[in-house]
């Protein structure tokens, strides 16, 4: 069976990261597997296995390139990007691969379309559509949509409630390679050097992640007297704003970026405390990679926590998602030692529910029965 699965780019980003995942642990003797990205760019195409093919459209990605994709018919764009034969199409991200995939006239082929966050408002939703009719008009066309979580399951069907065949299917991640690569050695003396209570945050140094946030809750706390170091392992566009704030007030010395790197688990790992401050997210990535290498996780009410975490709080702590909530979530574990302790335990345990064999075999029967 060839498969193809199309996403924008292999950068950073979660989804990215999920996608390398599941593709490498696929059965090659069942599939013949190509990822095909809009734009060659991102750090994670390095990690696909050789028995994986790799392909792209565009060598570099314009700005603006959402846009110019419109003046350009879904039937189209599908003509000019995807050009062998295949048994499955995966537009793997909501956006303009989903709009390009919809364009597949050849009634033979399954076309799969992967949602993984919330979209919340027809605006976001069509941002790489023309409108809103062409966008319901293009996942109507889709044979299974597949969300990474309930919540992005109902988000999905409130806006597109003429679409049928929807799913869940939880991200793949490599929990063993996870827990090896967490016992690797930290040598970035701004960690350390530090003998206090850690605290992790991972992803795209981005407005939905919240970190501006997370920066003034650090401000606060640490004006109550509390004694801790936050540690930031990615990059983006928001630090350099961040950065400023914390100069401002004099917290770059608490408050610190690490910058990418491929191995954030090892400090996940010696972390005493991962926070998510997201504004919304899909299925944590970050959150689960703590959860496999027993770190206690508090977090905003994002789509995907309480499959996570629990309905209540029984594997990590989950507050409402807003910013003096999630400081008094943060505050409650900095002020109770056992509490922290006891969620460390439930992290360890928890973390065994994803492990990778199960989600890709969840993959596998989705794509053997479509």
């Amino acid at each position: 069976m060839k498969l193809l699965f199309f996403i924008p780019n292999l950068s950073h980003g979660g989804a990215e990261k999920v996608l390398v995942n599941l593709v490498n642990h696929l059965d090659k003797k069942k599939y013949d597997i190509t990822v095909q990205t809009l734009f060659d760019v991102g750090i994670n195409r390095k990690f696909l296995n050789a028995d994986v093919k790799y392909k792209y459209v565009f060598h570099s990605m314009p700005r603006g390139n959402i846009h110019m994709l419109k003046f350009f018919t879904p039937k189209l764009l599908f003509k000019y990007c995807i050009k062998d034969k295949y048994d499955i199409i995966v537009s793997y991200l909501e956006g303009p691969t989903a709009r390009i995939v919809a364009g597949c006239t050849d009634s033979e082929v399954k076309l799969i379309s992967w949602i993984h966050v919330e979209q919340q408002n027809r605006k976001i939703a069509c941002k790489a559509f023309r409108n809103y009719k062409e966008a319901e008009k293009c996942y109507q066309r889709y044979d299974k949509t597949i969300c990474v979580s309930g919540a992005v399951k109902d988000d999905f069907h409130m806006l597109f409630g003429s679409v049928n065949n929807i799913a869940v299917l939880y991200n793949t991640i490599e929990s063993e390679y996870i827990r090896n690569r967490a016992d690797e050695v930290i040598t970035d003396k701004r960690f350390t050097e530090y003998s206090g209570i850690k605290i992790c945050a991972v992803g795209k140094i981005s407005k939905r992640k919240g970190f501006m946030r997370l920066a003034r809750i650090h401000q606060r706390l640490q004006n109550k007297g509390y004694e801790y170091h936050i540690y930031i392992l990615g990059v983006g566009s928001e630090q350099e704003k961040i950065e400023k704030y914390l100069k401002e007030n004099q917290l770059t010395e608490s408050f610190i970026f690490l910058g990418y790197d491929e191995n954030p688990y090892k400090f996940l790992k010696q972390s005493d405390m991962f926070v998510c401050s997201s504004l919304s997210e899909g299925f944590s990535t970050a959150a689960t990679e703590a959860l496999i290498v027993g770190t206690p996780v508090v977090t905003t009410m994002c789509a995907g926590m309480q499959e996570l975490l629990g309905y209540d709080n029984e594997y990590g702590i989950i507050t409402e998602n807003d910013e003096y909530a999630l400081e008094k979530g943060i505050e409650k574990l900095l002020a109770d030692k056992s509490l922290l302790a006891h969620y460390r335990e439930r992290a360890v345990i928890r973390g065994h529910r994803f492990e990778t064999d199960a989600t890709v075999k969840a993959v596998e029967n989705m794509l053997d029965n479509i």
